[in-house]
C-alpha cells in the first residue's frame, strides 16, 4: 500500500505544485480561471500558498507520516471550496468532476498514508 501512497502523493504534489507556480507566475490560464470564477486576482493568487504548502507537505510526508496526512487532509477543504466556487458560477461538468476527483484522491491519499504510518 505504501507504493500507492507514494504514487498518489507524487501525483497530487505535481498537480498542486504546478497550480501554485501558475498562480505565482500569472499564467494566462490562471488569470482566465480567476475571471471565470469571479474572484479578484489579488485574492485568487493567494490560493498558491496552501497549494504550495500541500505540495511540499505531501513530498515530505513520505518520510514524516503526520506531515503527509495533514497535507492531504488540507487539500480536502481546499478542493471543497474550489467545487463550491465552480458550482456558484455554474461551471461545466468536466471541471466539476476534475475538482471532485482531486478531492477524492486527496482523501484517499490521507487514508492510505495513515494506514502505512
Amino acid at each position: 500500500m505504501f507504493v500507492a501512497t507514494v504514487v498518489l502523493s507524487g501525483l497530487l504534489a505535481f498537480v498542486f505544485g504546478a497550480a501554485a507556480v501558475g498562480k505565482l507566475t500569472r499564467m494566462r490560464s490562471e488569470l482566465g480561471k480567476a475571471s471565470k470564477l469571479k474572484i479578484p486576482w489579488k485574492r485568487y493568487r493567494l490560493i498558491a500558498v496552501p497549494e504550495a504548502a500541500a505540495s511540499a507537505g505531501l513530498l515530505a510526508g513520505l518520510a514524516i507520516a503526520p506531515l503527509g496526512i495533514a497535507a492531504a487532509c488540507g487539500l480536502v477543504p481546499l478542493m471543497a471550496g474550489a467545487l463550491a466556487f465552480r458550482i456558484r458560477v455554474r461551471d461545466s461538468a468536466p471541471f466539476l468532476l476534475g475538482d471532485a476527483a482531486l478531492l477524492v484522491l486527496a482523501a484517499v491519499t490521507a487514508a492510505l498514508r495513515a494506514m502505512t504510518a
